[in-house]
């Protein structure tokens, strides 16, 4: 395996990556707690919606993309398969909906809608993990170790099953922020765990990559970002709080 860098533009992109996806996740959970109180399936579904755009549109796509800019070849360039990325960012939001539909879709608790929301939101995290990097162009190719692509599912699942978890089980707003360190944390581990599985074999004989530059659309996707995290925020923030129409039925409840 040749040389490459994670962490080209230095450490403070992990940061960043990390506040990104907490910010995103903070915000999406707050709309799916909103969305197994509401009172319509049609409001409902608009929380979902939101919850998603919020979870997969930028706590998970949005902090894959920030945390790849790290990700350098030194010495040959690095390009990016514009279909490919905006596959990914459609997949995110898409599968998080998925799982929250099933997880969301009740004000009553059931554990299994919990536990089969974990896998699908976990596995949205790595489906779109895996398919931002397809978007990759090197001068090269990338495989995986398989140990470690098993590892950053199973990281993915459990921690976003907890934070799923925290959204119900506890209803203080300080709770809310820490199911959304916890999201942060699954999605930030799983990305890096992710990344260190790769297996990077450069090839200086080989055709430069197709695609373009990651600085050429950088801007867009940020202002596209601000917005998609902008319209969750207003909703929540005028939004009655969440059980104030009706009271919430207690854990555990039978299916």
């Amino acid at each position: 395996m040749n040389h490459v860098q994670h962490f080209a533009l230095g450490g403070w992109l992990l940061v960043l990556a990390y506040l990104t996806s907490v910010a995103g996740c903070t915000v999406g959970l707050a709309c799916t707690l909103h969305a197994r109180y509401a009172t319509t399936t049609r409001t409902r579904l608009g929380w979902l919606g939101l919850a998603s755009l919020s979870l997969g549109g930028i706590g998970i796509w949005l902090m894959h993309f920030v945390a790849v800019l790290g990700f350098a070849t030194p010495g040959m360039p690095v390009r990016y398969d514009i279909l490919w990325t905006v596959l990914s960012a459609v997949l995110a939001v898409a599968a998080v909906f998925g799982g929250l539909l099933v997880f969301g879709v009740r004000t009553r608790f059931a554990w299994w809608r919990l536990i089969v929301a974990g896998l699908i939101t976990g596995g949205a995290v790595n489906l779109m993990h895996y398919t931002g990097m397809r978007a990759l162009e090197i001068k090269g190719t990338i495989g995986y170790n398989a140990g470690l692509v098993i590892l950053s599912i199973v990281i993915a699942v459990v921690a976003a099953t907890a934070a799923l978890w925290f959204t119900v089980a506890l209803d203080k707003p300080l709770h809310r922020l820490a199911a959304g360190l916890i999201a942060g944390v699954a999605v930030t581990g799983m990305h890096y765990t992710g990344m260190a599985a790769m297996e990077v074999h450069l090839d200086m004989s080989a055709p430069d990559p197709s695609g373009v530059e990651v600085f050429s659309f950088l801007f867009p996707v940020f202002v596209l970002a601000a917005f998609a995290l902008a319209i969750p925020i207003c909703a929540v923030l005028l939004a009655p709080a969440p059980g104030s129409r009706r009271e919430p039925e207690h854990m555990p409840v039978r299916v």
